[in-house]
């Protein structure tokens, strides 16, 4: 039974009285009872993320100071592993590929995303037909596209890439002996497959801006590419920032095209002269080609350094230039 609180004049009522303590209960047991099920039922996603990724991240950190070649129990050696490899030809050369490949195929595929998300982002039939065709590169077997990808740059008469240059009167091109064709190639692979991602994700950010802004610049006499610099690019910053960044991670790790296109037409990692190498494949040659697995862990991480790092910048850029408009 409660009972019931009676203010005198001038005084504050002080409302329900708390619950009664468990007798004997303990802050940590009452911090139990009330988290306990939601622990329980996270436990075993939590274990299975510690064995499947905590661990082999913290094992790889490990690996790459140490000689480890899968035989023999790994040998500390330190940093000797992270400065041989700015020192490697090889590594110089797959770290310039992947920078340019990076800025190539991620700005050419966020401008061209947005651009065929603003001429298709309308819900009659032809814009949805059109975003289904752009996204099903996303959605379709890498290895499959790759080797279509293959053959139409094939050097042979039947590969479609030089068919459509003989159109014009122009001599059969080696399309993958080239080295100065590799990373181009590569990259127009690239935004050709990315277009679609990005243009989804470009169209919801399109749909989420007020027609009330447009209306209102349009009374005040904005032209369109006043419209489009004023309102459309300020309010896609957010947006951009993750087409960009989730974009940056993709390309970093490009493998499967250099692996089915050009390992298999030179019988090397990277092409001929290493023309398309980058920075995945050639972690793969230094730890499943060469069985140098603390070296391929020290090239991992180097990766990982780099993404972040670029990442950040392109964070801090972002929303330093939200914090000016």
């Amino acid at each position: 039974m409660t009972t019931e609180v009676i203010p005198t004049d001038g005084a504050v009522d002080p409302g329900p009285a708390p619950p009664p303590a468990v007798k004997g209960m303990t802050l940590r047991a009452a911090r139990w009872r009330r988290n306990g099920t939601s622990l329980l039922m996270m436990a075993p996603f939590a274990v299975l993320f510690g064995v499947f990724v905590i661990y082999p991240l913290v094992k790889s950190l490990y690996l790459s100071f140490t000689n480890y070649r899968g035989i023999k129990p790994p040998v500390w050696i330190g940093l000797e592993n992270y400065t041989s490899l700015f020192g490697d030809e090889r590594f110089r050369k797959a770290m310039l590929n992947t920078f340019l490949y990076v800025a190539g195929s991620v700005t050419l595929t966020t401008i061209m995303a947005l651009i065929v998300a603003m001429a298709f982002r309308g819900q009659s039939w032809l814009h949805r037909t059109v975003r289904v065709l752009f996204f099903l590169p996303s959605v379709t077997s890498a290895i499959a596209l790759n080797l279509i990808w293959k053959w139409i740059f094939s050097p042979e008469d039947y590969g479609m890439a030089n068919q459509f240059v003989g159109l014009f009167g122009v001599d059969r091109v080696e399309w993958l002996s080239t080295p100065s064709l590799a990373v181009p190639v590569l990259v127009f692979m690239g935004v050709w497959g990315g277009i679609g991602y990005g243009m989804v994700i470009f169209v919801a950010g399109l749909n989420a801006i007020p027609e009330e802004y447009y209306e209102s610049a349009r009374m005040d006499g904005a032209t369109p590419w006043q419209q489009f610099t004023k309102i459309t690019l300020p309010l896609l910053r957010p947006v951009t920032a993750y087409v960009v960044i989730t974009g940056l991670i993709g390309a970093f790790q490009i493998f499967e095209a250099v692996f089915i296109i050009f390992f298999r037409s030179a019988g090397v990692i990277g092409g001929l002269h290493d023309s398309a190498l980058m920075i995945v494949p050639y972690l793969y040659d230094q730890g499943f080609g060469h069985f140098y697995l603390g070296r391929a862990s020290a090239i991992a991480w180097v990766l990982l350094v780099i993404i972040f790092v670029i990442s950040m910048i392109h964070l801090r850029i972002t929303r330093a230039n939200r914090d000016l408009t």
